[in-house]
């Protein structure tokens, strides 16, 4: 244990916070209309977990200046924590309207790609990452996500198996749509120009992360013993990427033993912008196995823990969904799968049966009915839902 060496860092970093945002207020006072200082304040606040503050600093400035994409960027960000996504297509219409590049704008494409991309649309995202992925501002961190996606283009708990071990995989389109992803992250990985440090580690990151995608187990074993080497490292032995690597390694090699130990070395780690992604996998992650293994209480904890901090996880309400319908809570679940259902944006059909099947369950047979029919709109050949929901509630309604 270091924890007089802990303290003082994090009270060194408590003051420099405290004078950032002392000289934050100061300029604005000064100039109300500070850009930069209100990008400051605005940053401030998210750091802290204040989001409520953050987007009111974020607003602020855009309803100045609607083309400040990195404060558009954050704002999207900040919109997808507090779980109100749907403000978002309002901002970049304005973005788009006051920017001289129009639709060709990389800092414009780069948002409307992290809204899309935090909507359940890998294909947008995707497209309009492509659009910012030459440009020096943008490009890099363009790259980033477009690997990110490929990966996992469906946000799925990668080493999960409440729910993948229901997918059917063994569809041909599926697996060469998958080889594809994983070829172009391959091409996609040789284009970025890591700087030394945290950003070569996570290039090492990423580079592990899609041989664990590959499904092979000499890949799978040999990005284990990388992501153990950066954790062995005294620099980044407590990296949350290497935990969340490791734990998905040891999850895909059948070892949730001990991926439930290096899981647990995170699960009550202090938010941070730079660990967010990281961490919220692991807690994913963690609150799969606790279900797994019967321990809801706990993986209601950690799902609530994921919630606070993204409460646009819809990953985080399936789960909480899941064992509220397991407890026949039907009518709590319905609640958890509106929201997840909400998240995706009706994309995912499986979603959307299980809402219908939890207002069935729950006796709200028009809600039952009336997501039926957008399941079917979206997915006609989606099957049993007509069989097994949308006859039955009709049935009900006519006793």
């Amino acid at each position: 244990m270091h924890q007089p060496d802990d303290a003082n860092a994090l009270l060194a970093l408590a003051r420099l916070y405290m004078q950032c945002q002392y000289t934050c207020m100061t300029l604005l006072r000064l100039d109300k209309e500070n850009d930069l200082a209100t990008v400051m304040m605005a940053d401030l606040s998210f750091r802290r977990n204040d989001y409520e503050t953050a987007m009111f600093h974020f607003q602020e400035l855009l309803t100045r200046r609607p083309d400040y994409f990195a404060a558009l960027a954050r704002l999207v960000e900040v919109m997808r924590r507090t779980g109100h996504l749907e403000k978002v297509p309002d901002y970049l219409e304005k973005a788009e309207k006051a920017s001289q590049r129009g639709t060709t704008e990389p800092g414009l494409a780069f948002c409307k790609a992290l809204y899309e991309w935090y909507s359940s649309n890998p294909n947008g995202a995707l497209k309009y990452f492509n659009q910012a992925r030459r440009d020096p501002e943008w490009g890099q961190r363009a790259i980033y996500h477009m690997i990110n996606i490929c990966l996992n283009p469906d946000n799925m708990t990668i080493g999960g198996e409440t729910f993948e071990a229901m997918e059917d995989l063994a569809d041909t389109d599926v697996k060469n749509s998958q080889e594809m992803a994983l070829r172009t992250a391959d091409k996609l990985l040789q284009e970025l120009k890591p700087k030394p440090g945290d950003q070569t580690i996570s290039h090492q990151l990423l580079t592990n992360f899609l041989l664990l995608a590959s499904k092979n187990k000499g890949n799978m074993e040999r990005a284990l013993q990388e992501f153990t080497n950066i954790a062995s490292s005294e620099t980044y032995k407590d990296h949350v990427g290497a935990i969340c690597g490791m734990a998905t390694a040891y999850m895909l090699l059948k070892q949730t033993p001990r991926a439930r130990n290096q899981l647990k070395r995170v699960a009550k780690n202090t938010w941070n912008f730079e660990d967010a992604e990281y961490l919220e996998r692991c807690w994913l992650l963690l609150a799969d196995i606790y279900i797994q293994s019967g321990k809801y209480d706990l993986a209601q904890d950690v799902i609530q823990r994921i919630l606070q901090h993204n409460r646009s996880c819809g990953k985080a309400h399936e789960y909480a969904g899941f064992i509220h319908e397991k407890e026949s809570s039907y009518k709590d679940a319905a609640e958890n799968y509106e929201m997840s259902w909400r998240f995706s944006r009706h994309s995912n059909p499986v979603i959307g049966f299980k809402l219908a099947f939890n207002y069935l369950k729950a006796k709200r047979y028009v809600d039952a009915i009336d997501v039926c029919h957008q399941v079917m709109e979206k997915f006609p050949d989606y099957p049993k839902i007509r069989k097994d929901i949308l006859d039955k509630a009709r049935s009900q309604l006519k006793l």
